[in-house]
């Protein structure tokens, strides 16, 4: 079908265009007259998503939890849990006209409010913005009161349900972290009483500090056991001397012990002032006086006591000897011992310092665990959600539907296409030939020319003619001259 075929289907069938356009539109008017009219009215909610937690203060990754966030939220404020507040908070179960719809069937309340809830979510519409965190709730009803209260009472269920979300999950958590408390308390308890005894079993007030004794005590007997096995090797290689000079029958008089006691160099010059007497008293008197025997007893008896006093002084280097590798003996056992109570202390020290990292853990345990619970408590006593009204709903002026301008016009262009439809429907039904087009389609041969359609010139020339004719009624006309003229 060519443009021209189809605006010539439009002239001629123009009258069921109109008739359909007029239907149309009348049908549109009647209805929007009939329908009960609809309201709508919103609340508007800011939902505060805090960047920072302000509980615990940790930061929050706002861009990767926001868009998720908010759709969540939508999906609350649209589930049946929020809606069955608003009935309750409404008290749509009580009235009139609830009681007589659910009358007959015999529900219980709640399954009534069930039903209630599933119509009241109807008729909210939630839009959230693009670019903010404004929520807009939307509510919409026959009576403009009910319809700002639906919209108050999503909001308000909303705000309370959010609220809920967020408590009671950290009532639950205070509740195990109180078990949790108590359980680490004891532990705590356990490990420092385990400390203790140990401490006390083992006399250890400060391990570091009594090992620092120890070990100070272990470095003074050493030099003890040093200075010791010094004096030992000294008296030893005396003692050899010693041996040598008795082997060999020498006398004792050379050995620095002998030459340095006293009591030997008081005999040697008591003994040599005896002998120069009693070379006097030989040289003057004989052999048998009793001065002369005198002084010769006493020179025996200087040389007795000096020969008792060397080989005493000589026997006190094997004396030295012996004391010397005793108290090495004593000295080395000491050191042994002590590095026995060394190692002991060490082993003490190392269960005490298992001991104390049991109670640090436990105590670490305990006070991240007390941390947790004093936010849990926080979070649980929170009566303020992140959600705030910034604008509520009011009941509106004037009905949101029908808008009985918007409908006119609407049905005008629903009813030309419906026409257009119907024309082209009755045509496709009744084919005319209305064009030299639609000949060639119907005949299917070549047009050699055409006749202009007599009855279109006819009424043509006969629309000049009158057109003409009532030109010349408006010309003035000439008197021609009668034969009487002359009179």
């Amino acid at each position: 079908m060519t443009p021209h075929q189809f605006v010539l289907i439009l002239k001629a069938r123009y009258k069921v265009i109109l008739a359909t356009l007029l239907i149309t539109v009348i049908a549109a008017a009647v209805t929007s007259f009939l329908l009960p009219p609809r309201y709508k009215a919103s609340t508007t909610l800011v939902v505060d998503f805090k960047t920072v937690d302000t509980i615990t203060g940790m930061a929050l990754p706002v861009q990767m939890l926001l868009q998720s966030y908010m759709a969540t939220e939508l999906d609350i404020i649209q589930s049946h849990t929020v809606a069955l507040k608003v009935v309750k908070a409404l008290r749509l179960a009580d009235a009139p006209d609830a009681q007589l719809a659910f009358a007959e069937t015999g529900m219980p309340r709640g399954l009534m409010e069930d039903r209630l809830a599933e119509q009241v979510q109807t008729r909210l519409d939630v839009k959230p913005s693009k670019d903010s965190r404004i929520i807009e709730l939307t509510a919409t009803d026959v009576d403009p009161v009910m319809a700002a209260s639906i919209a108050n009472a999503f909001a308000d269920a909303y705000i309370q349900t959010n609220l809920e979300m967020k408590v009671a999950p950290a009532k639950e958590s205070a509740e195990w972290f109180d078990s949790q408390l108590k359980q680490l308390r004891s532990q705590v308890e356990s490990a420092q009483l385990r400390l203790t005894k140990y401490q006390t079993e083992k006399g250890i007030t400060s391990a570091d500090q009594k090992l620092d004794v120890e070990q100070g005590k272990l470095a003074e007997i050493s030099s003890q056991l040093v200075q010791m096995q010094a004096q030992a090797y000294e008296n030893a290689s005396r003692q050899r001397q010693l041996e040598e000079f008795t082997s060999k029958n020498r006398t004792f008089d050379s050995i620095p012990e002998v030459l340095a006691s006293p009591v030997v160099h008081e005999l040697k010059t008591r003994l040599s002032v005896a002998e120069a007497k009693l070379g006097q008293v030989s040289s003057t008197l004989g052999t048998n006086h009793p001065e002369y025997l005198r002084s010769q007893s006493e020179v025996a008896s200087l040389r007795k006591k000096l020969a008792d006093e060397v080989n005493m002084a000589a026997s006190v280097i094997s004396n030295n000897l012996r004391i010397s590798q005793s108290r090495e003996r004593v000295l080395r056992d000491a050191v042994a011992a002590q590095k026995s109570r060394l190692l002991e202390i060490n082993r003490s020290r190392d269960e005490v310092g298992v001991l104390t990292k049991e109670v640090e853990n436990a105590q670490r345990a305990y006070e991240s665990v007390a941390q947790r619970h004093s936010q849990t408590q926080l979070e649980s006593r929170m009566d303020r959600g992140n959600v705030v009204v910034l604008a509520p709903a009011l009941p509106p002026s004037g009905p949101s539907f029908p808008r009985i301008p918007l409908i006119l016009g609407m049905s005008v262009l629903v009813g030309l296409i419906l026409g257009v439809v119907f024309v082209l429907g009755i045509e496709m039904i009744d084919r005319r030939v209305r064009g030299i087009d639609d000949l060639v389609d119907a005949v299917g041969g070549q047009i050699l020319g055409f006749l202009e359609d007599t009855n279109a010139i006819a009424k043509d020339v006969e629309r000049r003619k009158k057109k003409f004719m009532k030109r010349s009624h408006t010309l003035t006309p000439v008197q021609e001259p009668t034969l009487g003229g002359s009179r």
